[in-house]
């Protein structure tokens, strides 16, 4: 059985799938929009606000010499490396506010940290939880910090080797961490679905039996809708007012419309899965009067044996059953049966 894992006392499960709203940089430096971005999420359905804490110089060097440089084929090319993470990162002095915000919406509220500082700092607003980003789950020192504080942590996978997830996984739990979770994640910003390889989340959940779920950067709908279908419990997106809103993430997120499809969707679907049954349910039971069942298709007098021309298996399903017409075929009526009756064991006489 795949281990427990709570946020805020909710228990994240194959029932109803976790959605992560992630702000990133998409409040794009005004404290409004990050505020409005929250109201989006609520509104959106989504269980959580998920921030990143981090400063330019916390995360990188000030330095623009060719190793600073952004030149790998991303949206970002030709930036330095402190200038985009100066222009993308949330103010720490914002967070209060924000969480204040999110805990009068009863939505939850944490983040991502990406130094011992920031885990330090986010210890002060007694968040519920941490995500480790996938390019921080190489850090040792960081994972065990976030272990330290007893929080359940969420760990996105994006670029990980099965070694290196197999030791940040032991990693964190012998740093004290006993609620783990997992995310599929393809770390291209946009993500293309062709790259994004869900069944590993099959995988992922049978050897290392935590909740796995998926951190998606792919536009649209669909992934998302897909991982559920293969036992995602949680799903993490970005969240933007708008796209036409100046942002570091703004070209791979989802504007609020469409986060709540997504949302519904997923939901949906989650629903769909439930579990395996083979009878009817709830909603289909009573249509069994629809089947098919043996009727009386003309008059039968008492005494006269049962035919093929005399019975049939039709619709509705008030008679016997269609897999008795061979028993009964050559036995007699007990009783003269009018057509339309549906048949049942007292019409038939028993046979020594």
């Amino acid at each position: 059985m795949t281990p427990s894992f709570t946020i805020n006392n909710k228990p994240i499960g194959e029932q109803r799938v976790y959605i992560i709203a992630e702000m990133s940089a998409n409040h794009a430096g005004d404290l409004d929009q990050a505020i409005k971005i929250i109201h989006a999420a609520k509104a959106a359905g989504a269980d959580a606000i998920k921030l990143q804490t981090y400063t330019a110089d916390t995360i990188t060097l000030d330095c623009d010499n060719e190793y600073f440089r952004i030149q790998q084929g991303t949206i970002w090319d030709g930036q330095v490396l402190h200038d985009l993470y100066h222009q993308a990162h949330t103010p720490w002095d914002w967070h209060h506010d924000l969480k204040q915000v999110a805990d009068e919406l009863n939505i939850d509220f944490f983040s991502s940290p990406f130094d011992s500082t920031a885990v330090d700092f986010l210890e002060t607003l007694d968040v519920p939880a941490y995500k480790i980003a996938s390019f921080e789950l190489n850090d040792i020192g960081l994972l065990r910090r976030v272990a330290a504080t007893g929080k359940p942590v969420v760990f996105s996978t994006g670029m990980a080797t099965l070694p290196e997830i197999e030791l940040a996984l032991t990693t964190l739990k012998d740093a004290g961490a006993t609620e783990l979770a997992m995310l599929k994640c393809t770390s291209a910003y946009p993500a293309e679905p062709a790259d994004m390889n869900l069944q590993t989340i099959v995988e992922m959940r049978s050897r290392f039996q935590i909740p796995v779920g998926l951190s998606d950067h792919s536009m649209g709908l669909e992934v998302p809708v897909a991982a559920t279908a293969f036992g995602a419990t949680i799903i993490e997106k970005h969240l933007t007012l708008s796209r036409t809103i100046p942002s570091a993430d703004a070209k791979f997120s989802l504007e609020p419309f469409e986060f709540a499809e997504m949302v519904d969707a997923v939901r949906r679907t989650s629903q769909a899965i439930g579990k395996v049954n083979f009878g009817p349910t709830d909603g289909d039971r009573n249509n069994r009067t629809f089947r098919r069942s043996l009727f009386a298709v003309v008059d039968i007098p008492q005494g006269e044996p049962f035919t093929h021309e005399n019975v049939r298996s039709i619709r509705p399903g008030h008679g016997l059953e269609p897999k008795f017409l061979d028993e009964i075929i050559g036995s007699c009526s007990t009783q003269t049966i009018p057509r339309g009756t549906p048949l049942c064991w007292d019409h038939v006489c028993k046979v020594n």
